[in-house]
């Protein structure tokens, strides 16, 4: 097939032949070997916010204000000037007003978000992007040593009050809030909330409940249930009539939800933990056949490590479907850590419609790797309006990714390869390259954070991080000294 880097070239060829059937978004994307950025403006003026990032869909740029208690909504923007001099070619020099962040964005609104005792959480965002609608949290400060009561986990810590806000991007209208009290959620980097399509889970980890949540069209958001003393809508009832004739029923309110559930003195375990070690005693009752051998090997395997089971808590949940949850249990301290890769975990899948668990692997298991590493995009629930998001690179679909895994697995002395959470880097004083995975060892573009010429203070400590647009070559780089904006933000584009 004929290939070439000209542009130019490209286009008429795409003018004359025909891609094979299916694979026209990937002749596509291969414009962007051509389209990268090629110009730098370093140490940008502009307002002094902390940068969130791109919507999906390119159409918004999130951002809060230094005391988090604002959002300010930004249209990223293509930058546009005009030269009265003959030479106007890439070699000209910017007029001063093109290298400022308005000449790139365009600000829609300021939505104040935060009441007085609440900040915005800086870390949370998520985008539903076929109602363009954005979610954020608000919270109060967190408290630790927080009495176990009504139900609580204990060593967990509780924020008295944290809201959900749901808003249309488009003009800044809240549309909804859902409010947690005496609760905890983990916000940071979207730990403790997952979005598919129109569904939305909330876990709790303080009261050990995964809250489904529903947005519809209008705006609202709307309980559909919660998965965790309770599986199934009848269990309550259930429960609540046997309590009743033994004496032994409390009333609890969890989150603002009236719920009668046994105390925390009964001898009850939840819901969701009862299908977990059931789960977990079949599994190996099946292993073996000869009544003997299956005594000992459940006296081994389950009775003895029956109180770890028990002891297992929800850390994290996301969709695999919309009838299938993964979750991730592991221990008390795992679940509030900042840093979880220290911490035995385990998975489970349940379906939310037969509220059974279906499968169950420790973090270690090669078994759930393997699976991991084949059927990767299967672990990222794909929103059914973004099509593009079909098309992503992943080790599971394509050869190049697989073979970089592979490399990276044989060089790497931990379990944990890739970190793909959006946080801040430390950064280095060297640009960072980006090379052609078509043509090896060609430099197609470089992004180097911070002033141009480098910093005069090469002691301090710099961290950095990246926001790229989603299909535009344009990306801002961040970099601040630990502690002390502001931030110098270079803008990186092709001119």
């Amino acid at each position: 097939m004929f290939k070439t880097n000209n542009v130019v070239s490209r286009i008429f060829e795409r003018q004359i032949r025909t891609p094979a059937p299916g694979t026209s978004v990937h002749c596509a994307r291969r414009f962007y070997e051509n389209l990268v950025p090629s110009y730098t403006i370093y140490d940008v003026e502009c307002p002094d916010h902390s940068f969130r990032k791109f919507t999906d869909d390119g159409q918004y740029f999130i951002s809060f204000s230094r005391n988090h208690q604002d959002l300010i909504v930004y249209r990223p923007t293509w930058l546009s000037f005009s030269c009265k001099e003959e030479d106007c070619d890439n070699t000209h020099e910017l007029p001063p007003k093109a290298k400022r962040f308005e000449s790139f964005f365009t600000q829609l609104y300021v939505r104040s978000l935060a009441s007085c005792n609440e900040l915005i959480c800086k870390d949370f965002f998520l985008y539903m992007e076929s109602n363009q609608f954005g979610i954020f949290a608000t919270s109060t400060a967190q408290i630790q040593d927080v009495p176990a009561v009504d139900g609580a986990i204990q060593g967990v810590p509780s924020i008295e009050k944290i809201t959900f806000h749901l808003l249309r991007l488009e003009d800044g209208v809240i549309l909804d809030e859902k409010v947690f009290h005496n609760d905890y959620v983990n916000l940071a980097h979207n730990m403790g909330v997952f979005l598919y399509d129109d569904l939305l889970a909330v876990v709790s980890l303080r009261y050990q409940t995964i809250h489904i949540l529903q947005i519809r069209d209008s705006g609202n958001l709307v309980d559909v249930r919660a998965i965790g003393a309770y599986c199934r809508e009848d269990d309550e009832l259930f429960i609540n009539s046997s309590s009743q004739l033994s004496g032994n029923c409390g009333d609890i309110v969890d989150n603002g939800i009236h719920h009668d559930q046994p105390n925390s003195n009964s001898y009850f375990l939840s819901g969701i933990k009862q299908r977990l070690l059931s789960f977990i005693f079949r599994e190996i009752w099946s292993e073996e056949t000869d009544q003997t051998q299956r005594v000992q090997c459940l006296k081994k395997k389950f009775y003895y490590h029956f109180q770890n089971y028990v002891d297992l808590m929800i850390w994290k949940v996301q969709f695999l479907d919309r009838h299938h949850l993964l979750i991730k249990f592991g221990s008390v301290d795992g679940g509030v850590s900042r840093n979880t890769d220290q911490h035995p975990a385990f998975f489970a899948v349940y379906n939310m419609e037969t509220t059974e668990i279906v499968a169950f692997y420790q973090n270690a298991a090669d078994e759930l790797y393997l699976l991991y590493e084949q059927f990767c995009d299967h672990f990222h629930a794909t929103s059914i309006n973004s099509l593009y998001m079909n098309f992503i690179s992943s080790h599971s679909n394509n050869v190049h990714a697989l073979e970089q895994l592979k490399c990276m697995k044989n060089k790497a002395t931990s379990s944990q390869l890739i970190s793909a959470t959006d946080r801040h880097r430390q950064s280095t004083d060297h640009p960072i390259r980006f090379i052609s995975r078509r043509q090896s060892n060609v430099l197609k573009f470089k992004i180097k954070p911070g002033p141009e010429f480098g910093s005069a203070d090469g002691r301090s400590k710099k961290i950095s991080h990246f926001l790229f647009h989603p299909f535009l070559p344009f990306a801002l780089s961040i970099q601040q000294t630990l502690f002390l904006p502001p931030s110098v933000v270079n803008i990186h584009f092709r001119r």
